[in-house]
This record gives C-alpha cells, structure tokens and sequence, in this order.
C-alpha cells in the first residue's frame, strides 16, 4: 500500500498547497513514484501547480520530476450501492487507482470543513498542518485562555483529527503521525515566536503531535508558481548563483523532508 501524506487544516494563507508540491516534487527527485489528489474542487492550487509544471517542462523541453496527479472519478448516484456515500467512494476509487502505481499519495485538503476532508485525515499515514507562526492560525488547534497563554481546550479541527484516529485504530491500521509545521517563523518578534512555541509544546503533549519549522515567508515561493517550479529545479534552470535567501529556502525543504522520516525515504536532495 501506498503511505498516504495529507497536508491539511481549516483555514486558508498557511501554505498547504506549496507544501505538497514542495514534498511531492522532492519525493519524486529522489526517485520515488508519487501520485497526488486535489480535494480542494474550486480553488486547486495543486492541481494548478502540477498543471504548470507539466506545461513549462514542456515549453522549454525539460524533464522536470513531478507528482502524478490524478482527478477524482466522475460518479453519481446511480453508481452506489444501498448506503454508501458518493465522496467516499469518489475518494476511495482514485486512491485505489493510485496506489498500484505509486509509493507515496500527496493529498491536499480544501480550508474548510468537508466530507472529502473528514475522509482523507482518517486515510493519512502522515498528517501534515502548515499554520502561521501566529496566535491567529493557533486558534486552529486550540483554543487559548488570553490572560495566562493556557491552553483551554483542543479546536474543532483537533478534535476532526482525534475522530480520524479513532477510526484507523477501529481499522487496525497504524497511528497516524501529525507533524505540525511552522511556517514564517519570523527572525523578528521573538516574544510572540516564544509565546507560540510554548503553547504548541503544552498542546503537543496533550493532543499528541510533534511540531518542526517550515517555509519562512519569502516572495520567491510566489514567483515559480507560475511555471509549477520549486526550490529544488533553480540550479538546473541555469539560474546561477542562488542568493541567500533561496540557499536558505532549500536547507528549510532539506530539513522538512528530514523531519517527516517517511518510510524508505533517504533525502538527498
């Protein structure tokens, strides 16, 4: 079976959507056969990113390694049987599909509360939640007493996380592993970066996740969407001399993927 990496939360501006195609196209640079899924059906920033790739690549006659996206299949009801719920199956019969194929499935989750989303977390081997390094993307996990930074109690999106689980463990299949990502850590506010950290170790000990730092907040993320390219093609595009900040933005993806410890995965990009 194929180990199944969800990038998923309830809100939108956290970077779920460069992170696929960031660990998607690493996977696939380091030889790894990987498919990928879009349940995010009106915005696909995914999709669109795979979409360009595939379309640069092909303007500029470049073999660019890339996830294999795949759309869910076209179903309606008269297609089901007695009960079965037509998202599960749309979902279930594209990873189906998938996995005799591939390695690794990359899922990328709308921001917002949906059947499609509910199923994918119950799905994940590894469960990937991009969040600004703010009090703001915190509410996502939790709610927070104002005057003491005590955690009061987990959000409706943990306790989305904490049902998926108990649905893998009626299933026999193995814990999930939530790995909470940080994003644009900032080198400044140090105050409010200590605050943040201290309630995610409060909340990771209660709730059972582990937290690593992301993607810094940096304008050339914005840049290569466009053609679908990622930290990992600049060299080969004959850019040159990478700056600071792109050397640094590829150490943060090195450190990433070092920090999933996907199966079978040895980084070495």
């Amino acid at each position: 079976m194929a180990h199944i990496i969800v990038v998923g939360n309830e809100k939108g501006g956290s970077g779920k959507s460069t992170t696929c195609m960031h660990v998607g196209t690493a996977l696939a640079r380091m030889g790894h056969r990987v498919g990928a899924l879009d349940l995010d059906v009106r915005q696909r920033s995914f999709a669109r990113y795979v979409e360009n790739r595939i379309a640069y690549a092909d303007s500029e006659g470049l073999s660019l390694p890339a996830p294999l996206m795949a759309a869910l299949p076209d179903l309606t009801e008269a297609d089901l049987a007695p009960g079965e719920n037509l998202s599960d199956r749309r979902l279930g019969e594209a990873i189906a599909g998938l996995e005799q194929i591939v390695e690794f499935i990359v899922i990328d989750c709308p921001g917002s509360h949906t059947r499609l989303s509910q199923l994918a977390h119950s799905l994940a081997d590894t469960l990937i939640t991009p969040m600004n390094d703010s009090f703001v993307d915190f509410d996502l996990l939790a709610r927070i007493d104002a005057k003491s930074g005590k955690v009061k109690g987990p959000s409706i999106y943990s306790e989305m996380v904490w049902h998926a689980r108990q649905l893998r463990a009626e299933a026999g299949l193995d814990p999930i592993d939530w790995v909470v990502l940080r994003n644009r850590l900032g080198s400044q506010n140090m105050h409010n970066k200590r605050k943040v950290g201290t309630a995610l170790t409060d909340l990771a000990r209660r709730i059972g996740f582990r937290t690593v730092p992301g993607f810094a907040e940096r304008v050339i993320f914005r840049e290569l969407f466009p053609r679908g390219l990622t930290l990992l093609d600049l060299k080969e595009l004959g850019t040159g001399t990478l700056s600071l900040s792109n050397i640094a933005a590829r150490q943060e993806l090195r450190d990433l993927m070092k920090a999933l410890a996907l199966p079978g995965v040895t980084v070495t990009i």
